[in-house]
């Protein structure tokens, strides 16, 4: 046994820890604003910062460090905020495995509290809890903060319009194409999923929870006719997003009892999407704005021409199809909806943890 290479482990993994959870210190803290989670992640950092007895410090030797020379692409740059906070939240987690078994060597008692192994073991599981609760808050406000939602339409050449649509503001896209085979709809997603990490917008597919999980999407969107939002939240998790349609108030209280993280309105007018279902007017937006709290977005037959009516009615988020699919110009279609919507509502709320 070589007591010294176990204080250099014990010495980079301390370090280790700590600097992952001060990245996830610094966000709850300016980020989030949230108090609580922000003083959890001080305290571990302190409580880790107790046992870095300075012999471990001094068994430090960077010169003879081969691990100062490894590097992975990946760590080169972070896709996005979610991407940055995992990367982070598994960083601590690995390093507290590694305190927590050599901890328990004879060796590091010389250092080390005889409890350190189980207060780790402890602080990992935490970890995983707050890395679930972290990822979901992170998407949920992603989802609070978009305005216009893209839903994609089988047309030619639908990616190239989905990029220009995304170009100019869309930060929300779903996937959908009913009449395509399984794995069309999966090549479909494989192609769409890197262009929205690509523009820093969140993927919803619609109906399919099987294909949500396969791509890793941000979420699905469920018809009323659809898998009941409870089964499929047991499927996906806390972490991922659902959307629910209503098209009516007895439904639109039924969605607003589930664990929906979104509802849609609509159709607010008549709209080949949706052909053969009456409008349900902008009353029912009227009445989404005035008893809605979860995020909710009125849909059908929007457009640039009739936008403003549909804010007027209380309307501060949208989802549209032809509008953008079918726009001459989707990027210059995008802006142009979107100055509409924010000229005409107020700042959206964005909760904490």
């Amino acid at each position: 046994m070589n007591p010294q290479a176990v204080a250099r482990v014990l010495d980079a993994n301390l370090d280790r820890a700590r600097e992952g959870l001060r990245v996830l210190e610094e966000w709850f803290r300016l980020g989030l604003e949230s108090v609580n989670w922000a003083a959890e992640c001080k305290d571990m950092r302190q409580e880790l910062g107790g046992w870095h007895h300075p012999s471990l410090r001094s068994a430090r030797d960077i010169t003879t460090d081969p691990g100062t020379q490894l590097e992975h692409p990946q760590e080169q740059q972070r896709r996005d905020l979610e991407h940055l906070l995992q990367a982070n939240c598994s960083r601590v987690q690995e390093s507290l495995r590694v305190l927590e078994e050599y901890g328990k060597l004879g060796e590091s008692r010389q250092w080390l509290p005889p409890t350190m192994p189980q207060v780790c073991k402890q602080m990992r599981y935490r970890l995983y809890e707050m890395e679930s609760i972290l990822l979901a808050t992170t998407l949920r406000r992603r989802l609070e903060r978009a305005q216009l939602y893209l839903i994609t339409s089988p047309i030619e050449g639908w990616l190239a319009a989905v990029e220009q649509a995304l170009q100019g503001g869309v930060t929300l896209v779903q996937y959908r194409h009913k009449t395509a085979t399984p794995r069309e709809k999966l090549r479909d997603l494989e192609q769409l999923k890197l262009l929205c990490q690509r523009y820093h917008a969140l993927l919803i597919v619609n109906d399919h929870v099987d294909l949500a999980l396969l791509v890793d999407a941000d979420g699905v969107h469920l018809g009323q006719t659809d898998m009941p939002v409870a089964a499929a939240r047991q499927l996906l998790g806390s972490q991922k997003l659902i959307g629910q349609s209503t098209t009516n108030s007895q439904e639109l209280q039924a969605a607003l009892a589930t664990s929906a993280d979104y509802v849609g309105v609509g159709p607010v007018y008549a709209t080949p999407t949706k052909a053969g279902k009456a409008p349900a007017g902008l009353d029912y937006v009227r009445l989404a704005a005035a008893t809605v709290r979860l995020p909710w977005f009125a849909i059908g037959g929007i457009d640039a021409d009739n936008l403003p009516a549909v804010c007027a009615a209380g309307a501060s988020r949208v989802s549209v199809v032809r509008s953008l699919m079918e726009a001459v110009d989707p990027a210059q279609t995008a802006r142009l909806m979107l100055t509409q919507i924010q000229s005409q509502t107020t700042t959206i709320p964005v909760s904490g943890c």
